[in-house]
């Protein structure tokens, strides 16, 4: 027989569709962000789909969340960069 499961990123979409109501009930200047963290989710959608979670927003969050550490540690690079980049440029006055 057929597959009774749907594929990850089927049931990622329905997922998403089903959050459409939050999205509209939101503030219009945060749709962009709303849309943001889904696509954060749709990046791992191999991932997600190897996981096999019987909850999806299991899978949606965890994805949303690396893409966010991510974007973090690469802010704390930025950082770091800048302060070296700084102290540096103290040491010459």
């Amino acid at each position: 027989m057929g597959r009774t499961v749907p594929s990850f990123r089927i049931a990622l979409e329905q997922e998403i569709a089903l959050w459409q109501p939050f999205r509209k009930a939101i503030r219009i200047k945060d749709r962009p962000t709303f849309d943001s963290l889904m696509s954060k989710a749709r990046v791992h959608s191999d991932a997600g789909m190897l996981a096999n979670r019987p909850v999806i927003l299991d899978t949606v969050f965890m994805a949303i969340l690396l893409e966010q550490q991510k974007e973090i540690d690469h802010l704390k690079e930025q950082l770091e960069h800048l302060k070296r980049k700084s102290q540096v440029g103290e040491g010459l006055e």
